[in-house]
C-alpha cells in the first residue's frame, strides 16, 4: 500500500486526500520511510526534516477533517532545493561557505507553499551554489534510472528525488538549464517559468538577471498545480511580473487541436545526439496526429547566446558573492571558485556584447512566436551521461559549456517560459526529453501542449526500478 501511495502523482494523491481516503500523516509517514530506505543510494537529500513534516501533516489532517481543505497541495509532501531559505533550518547551497547558515525567514515560495498547506520533507542536493560542479565535501546525487549516471545540474537532487518518488513535487532553479537538465536526465516534468513569474525573494542567487525558480514533478498537471500556487507579484523581488491569473486547469484539458507548434530542425539536430532529435521529431508527429499544426522555423542565430552565457553568469555571480569572495576564496570548491575568477576577468566590452545578444535573443523569440503558440526542441543535447564522462566534481570543461547550454541559455537570456517532459527512453533505459517554449507570461500554452502530448503517450507513467 505504501508503495502504491508514494509512486502516484501529486494530483492522484491530492484527490485521495480531498475525499479523505488517505490522510496527510499516512502519506508523509510512507514517504519518510521510502526516503530512509532508498536515499542512501541516491543522495538526493542533504537534509530530511521528519519532525517538521509530521507536524505539518498533522496540522493539515486536522484542518481537512474539519472541512478546511485548502486545495491540491494541502497535506502533500514536497521538498525544496537547498538554496531556498527556510526559517531556522539549514540552507547551505551545498557549500561549506554556508554550511552553518540558518536563515531567520522563509523564502517567498516557502510562504506560498505553507499557505497552501504543503508538507516539507527536507532540503535537496545540488551543485555548489547552483552552478555545474559539486563542492568536494558534498557527494553528487545518482540518477535513479542508472545509479552510475548523471542526474543533471544544478537541481540534481530535485530531479533524482522526484523520479525516485521520494517527494511528490519539489522546487528547482534554472539559470542556464538547471530545471531542464535534471528533469530531462531523470525523466520528470519541470517548468522554467517566465522570468519574474515566481518570486526569488529568499532564494540564494547564482546570476540575478538569469535566475528562475519553478516546479518539478511527475506529471504536467502536478507542475501546473505547483505553479498556480507559486506564481504572482512580490514587491520584495522587483523583477516579478503582474500577469493576470491563468486557468491552468482549462489548459490541461484543451488538447492539441488548433495549436501551432514551431520546429527548427537544424537547431534541434546540430551538436545533438540523434536519439534526442529523433525523439523530438517523433513527438511532433504525435502532436500533428492530435490536430496541431507544425510550422517549420529557421533561426540559426538562436544558439548564439550560448557563447555568451558564461560571461553573464560569472559577472552576476561575482556580484552576488562579493561578501564572500575573494575573502573566503579557499572555502569554495574549485568549480565555483573558477567561475568567480572568470567573472573578475570579463571585460565591460564583453558584458555589453552579451547584453546586446540578450536583446537580440528576446527579439528573435518575439518574432518566432508571433505566428505560433509554442516552439518544440530537445531539452538537452544528449541523454544522461555516465558519471565517468565528467571530471572531478562532475563538471564539464569550460570549452563544452556553450554546447551543453545550447537548448537552455536562449530561454534564460530571453526570459521565455519552458516546460520539459519525457518523450521516450534509450535502448539502455535512460529517459529522453523535449521542451515546449512559449511567450513571456504565457505558461498556459506550454502547459496545454505538454499535457496533450503526455496524455497521448506512456512515458510519464514509467518509474525507475530501485529494488
Amino acid at each position: 500500500m505504501n508503495e502504491l501511495l508514494t509512486t502516484r502523482t501529486l494530483s492522484e494523491v491530492a484527490a485521495l486526500i480531498a475525499r479523505r481516503d488517505v490522510s496527510p500523516v499516512e502519506i508523509t509517514t510512507a514517504m519518510l520511510a521510502r526516503i530512509d530506505a532508498l536515499d542512501p543510494r541516491l543522495h538526493s537529500y542533504l537534509l530530511v526534516t521528519p519532525d517538521l513534516a509530521l507536524a505539518q501533516a498533522r496540522a493539515a489532517e486536522r484542518e481537512i477533517q474539519h472541512g478546511a481543505y485548502r486545495g491540491p497541495l494541502h497535506g502533500i509532501p514536497i521538498a525544496l532545493k537547498d538554496l531556498v531559505n527556510t526559517a531556522g533550518i539549514a540552507t547551505t547551497c551545498a557549500s561549506t561557505i554556508l554550511r552553518d547558515f540558518k536563515p531567520s525567514y522563509d523564502a517567498a515560495v516557502v510562504e506560498r507553499l505553507n499557505a497552501a498547506g504543503a508538507v516539507t520533507l527536507g532540503k535537496l542536493n545540488l551543485t555548489e551554489f547552483a552552478l555545474y560542479g559539486y563542492h568536494p565535501s558534498y557527494r553528487p546525487p545518482n540518477n535513479p534510472w542508472a545509479l552510475d549516471h548523471w542526474a543533471g545540474v544544478s537541481s540534481s537532487g530535485s530531479g533524482a528525488a522526484t523520479a525516485a518518488c521520494l517527494c511528490y513535487a519539489c522546487l528547482g532553479t534554472d539559470t542556464g538549464g538547471s530545471i531542464r537538465f535534471p528533469s530531462a536526465a531523470c525523466g520528470v516534468v519541470g517548468i522554467k517559468p517566465s522570468f519574474g513569474k515566481v518570486s526569488r525573494y529568499g532564494v540564494f542567487p547564482l546570476a540575478d538577471t538569469l535566475d528562475h525558480i519553478g516546479p518539478m514533478a511527475r506529471s504536467v498537471a502536478d507542475c501546473a498545480a505547483m505553479l498556480a500556487v507559486l506564481e504572482g507579484r512580490d514587491p520584495r523581488d522587483p523583477a516579478t511580473r503582474t500577469d493576470p491569473a491563468s486557468d491552468y486547469d482549462a489548459a490541461l484539458r484543451a488538447g492539441a487541436r488548433g495549436l501551432r507548434i514551431g520546429v527548427d530542425r537544424a537547431y534541434s539536430t546540430t551538436a545533438t545526439e540523434a536519439v534526442m532529435s529523433d525523439a523530438l521529431f517523433d513527438a511532433v508527429e504525435v502532436m500533428h496526429g492530435l490536430g496541431a499544426e507544425i510550422v517549420d522555423l529557421h533561426a540559426p542565430q538562436l544558439a548564439a547566446c550560448a557563447d555568451h552565457w558564461l560571461d553573464v553568469c560569472a559577472v552576476d555571480a561575482s556580484i552576488g558573492h562579493q561578501d564572500f569572495y575573494p575573502a573566503r576564496a579557499a572555502d569554495y570548491g574549485p568549480v565555483f571558485r573558477a567561475l568567480l575568477e572568470h567573472g573578475t576577468r570579463v571585460t565591460a566590452k564583453a558584458y555589453a556584447r552579451a547584453t546586446r545578444v540578450r536583446q537580440e535573443t528576446r527579439a528573435l523569440f518575439d518574432e518566432l512566436l508571433a505566428g505560433i503558440d509554442v516552439i518544440a526542441c530537445p531539452a538537452a543535447p544528449s541523454p544522461a551521461l555516465a558519471q565517468s564522462a565528467f571530471g572531478a566534481q562532475q563538471v564539464a570543461t569550460p570549452e563544452a559549456i556553450a554546447s551543453l547550454v545550447r537548448f537552455a541559455a536562449p530561454m534564460n537570456f530571453a526570459g521565455n517560459p519552458s516546460i520539459t517532459l519525457p518523450n521516450g527512453f534509450t535502448a539502455a533505459g535512460l529517459p529522453l526529453a523535449m521542451q515546449f517554449v512559449g511567450r513571456p507570461g504565457d505558461e498556459a500554452s506550454i502547459i496545454r501542449a505538454a499535457a496533450a502530448y503526455e496524455q497521448a503517450t506512456p512515458w510519464h507513467t514509467r518509474r525507475p526500478n530501485l529494488d
